[in-house]
């Protein structure tokens, strides 16, 4: 039987974790994440909604030295040491050819059918899909209790040569560092809308 947890609203501690107190941290306290942790924030990625359970991500965690100084050398020069210095920073990718696993994926109808023959759609919705669960790995990680630093500024086809070279048709997106975040590393926070500057309810 499927739970229902319509009408449960999370603690005022938990949405100040995964939302109003989490920054986005360029420095790193040194203390380790465990591969436990990475299983314990793919977990919770992939329960979260994509088109036709389609799941594009493929994900590089750059943990060690060789990893994250290959990955460093492909980032701009403000990046680096942010790499080097996290104790994990995600590759977010996607596979253009997420299709081929539709049938097990999303078995109940024939959705592979829809991509076959359309590489500019499978790149949209690769794109577009693995840039939510790139948004869910970041939330994912502030729920275990661990600090993001997600980025661009880096060489995306270096990247992929890097670390995609056995799967041409994966494509990175953007970068994620992951561990415990330095509070001496953070900007004052920067402004906020409010609803009704950017939102109309029609």
């Amino acid at each position: 039987m499927t739970k229902q947890f319509h009408g449960h609203v999370l603690s005022d501690h938990a949405l100040d974790q995964i939302f109003n107190e989490a920054r986005t941290y360029n420095g790193w306290l040194d203390k380790p994440v465990t591969d436990e942790q990475l299983h314990a924030i793919w977990n919770l990625v992939k329960m979260a909604p994509t088109s036709a359970n389609m799941q594009p991500a493929r994900i590089v965690w750059a943990k060690s030295d060789e990893a994250k100084t290959k990955l460093a050398e492909c980032a701009m020069e403000g990046n680096k040491d942010k790499i080097r210095a996290a104790p994990v920073t995600a590759i977010i990718g996607y596979d253009i050819d997420f299709h081929e696993e539709l049938p097990w994926l999303f078995p109940h109808t024939d959705a592979k059918s829809w991509f076959e023959g359309d590489e500019e759609s499978r790149r949209e919705g690769a794109f577009r899909n693995s840039s939510l669960q790139g948004a869910y790995l970041i939330l994912a990680a502030r729920a275990v209790g661990l600090d993001c630093g997600p980025m661009s500024g880096f060489d995306a086809e270096a990247v992929n040569k890097a670390f995609f070279a056995d799967e041409p048709r994966h494509r990175a997106n953007f970068l994620c560092s992951i561990g415990y975040g330095d509070p001496e590393s953070i900007f004052e926070r920067s402004p906020r809308p409010d609803f009704d500057r950017f939102n109309r309810i029609a």
